[in-house]
């Protein structure tokens, strides 16, 4: 097979999936489910993407019982596993005991990093930045729209980089993105910058680009949860043993990095599902999440204490980067229609919501831990999959599902058992 197609992407969707087809010689099954999607799809993705040959869509979901900021939402949530959108919809429950969710954001602004090299003097270049900093704001603020939309670049910093190939000077644009996750925007400014940099400083530049440790755009979300919604009838825990549980599993995550990487991973199940819900970059986000949490040792982005009332109080603290217009966001039919579904009016007030939904995730996580074990609630979620995988019949797949939970004996062996038995 030979996988170099000149000008690939300028032959029609239909042609470049029979190509596909031919070099990869697939079977029919899977050349029908590529042409087996929606023309809608079609072209939304195709304006999106390049070489595309096809669409492959997640669910859509809503996750419920939210309360943030004292407003009820539902949370559009695309993801291939049922468990996190019950998971969110679950810790926004217990949230909504006493009032759901409180959010707060630093405001829209990110970082547009321009790396100098072949610096005689690197502390005295940086001086130099700060000195003429005004101009190069100024030029940065050319670039574009943003000021005309009240953004812009607000403020330029410098500083000495000490790296494997000797020190070098990165000089920071902080740029107010407003409604935008502003990527493309930032670019622009840096790029547009950068010949200013290496007469001011005397050096070559290298990377005009955007940062995607976004921690001048934070996000923080806050609830606090009484004991008794907490308790374990399952376990014949109380309230208070599960909330102690909890914060010691949060403790664990603090003092040791391979807990904390999967404690954040449940904080980003939500956080991602949303974002793919309304086409903002997950990627992005998850970036910038694991670095700001590995900005000393790796920890956890989420938090839990004791107030002098016993309640559990959660709360986190995350970079989001996303936006109400621009990307994706407003170019695909089913991603509008999942912004007119949280209808958040703002990219800060999208941040907060998103915080809340990681937020919520992390809380079912940790009380799903810290109570029954983690795999009660998701194999009862996931016995549907595995009945479906077994070839069960559309009409005996919640009867498979079912029993196969009420005997704790979630596997395809069993589930082909069951299968037998009920086509007698």
């Amino acid at each position: 097979m030979d996988s170099r197609i000149p000008r690939f992407y300028d032959k029609s969707l239909g042609k470049r999936r029979q190509i596909v087809a031919d070099r990869c010689s697939i079977s029919e099954d899977a050349y029908e489910a590529l042409i087996d999607t929606d023309e809608r799809d079609l072209g939304a993705v195709e304006r999106l993407s390049e070489n595309v040959i096809g669409a492959i869509s997640f669910p859509l979901s809503v996750a419920t019982n939210f309360r943030i900021d004292g407003d009820d939402r539902l949370i559009p949530m695309a993801i291939e596993e049922s468990s996190v959108v019950a998971a969110a919809s679950y810790g926004a429950k217990l949230a909504r005991e006493t009032g759901g969710f409180t959010t707060s954001t630093s405001g829209p602004y990110m970082i547009g990093q321009i790396q100098v090299r072949n610096l005689s003097d690197p502390h005295g270049a940086t001086s130099r930045v700060f000195e003429r900093a005004g101009e190069i704001r100024a030029k940065a603020n050319d670039q574009g729209v943003l000021v005309s939309h009240g953004g812009g670049c607000e403020d330029v910093t410098a500083r000495v980089v000490d790296t494997p190939n000797g020190e070098m000077a990165v000089v920071h644009l902080v740029v107010n993105v407003q409604n935008a996750m502003g990527a493309n925007a930032v670019n622009t400014m840096a790029e547009a910058v950068a010949p200013m940099i290496e007469d001011v400083t005397g050096g070559e530049t290298i990377l005009s680009v955007l940062s995607n440790l976004a921690d001048c755009r934070i996000a923080r979300a806050r609830c606090t949860i009484p004991p008794d919604v907490l308790r374990s009838e399952k376990r014949a825990l109380s309230g208070e043993a599960v909330r102690d549980r909890i914060v010691d599993a949060w403790a664990l995550a603090v003092g040791d990095p391979y807990r904390a990487a999967t404690h954040n991973k449940g904080i980003f199940n939500g956080m991602d599902a949303l974002a793919v819900a309304t086409m903002n970059d997950w990627r992005a986000i998850e970036a910038g999440g694991h670095a700001f949490a590995a900005r000393d040792d790796y920890g956890p982005l989420s938090t839990y204490e004791i107030d002098t009332e016993g309640n559990l109080v959660c709360s986190i603290e995350v970079p989001v980067q996303v936006g109400v217009v621009g990307g994706a966001t407003r170019n695909h039919p089913v991603a509008n229609a999942s912004m007119e579904i949280l209808d958040a009016n703002s990219a800060e007030q999208l941040s907060g919501i998103f915080a809340a939904v990681g937020l919520a995730e992390n809380i079912a996580s940790m009380r799903a831990l810290a109570a029954e074990g983690i795999q009660a609630g998701h194999m009862k979620l996931h016995a549907k999959n595995v009945a479906i995988e077994a070839g069960a019949p559309e009409e005996l797949i919640d009867e498979i599902a079912a029993q196969m939970v009420a005997d704790d004996d979630v596997r395809a062996a069993r589930a082909r058992e069951l299968i037998s038995e009920l086509n007698r």
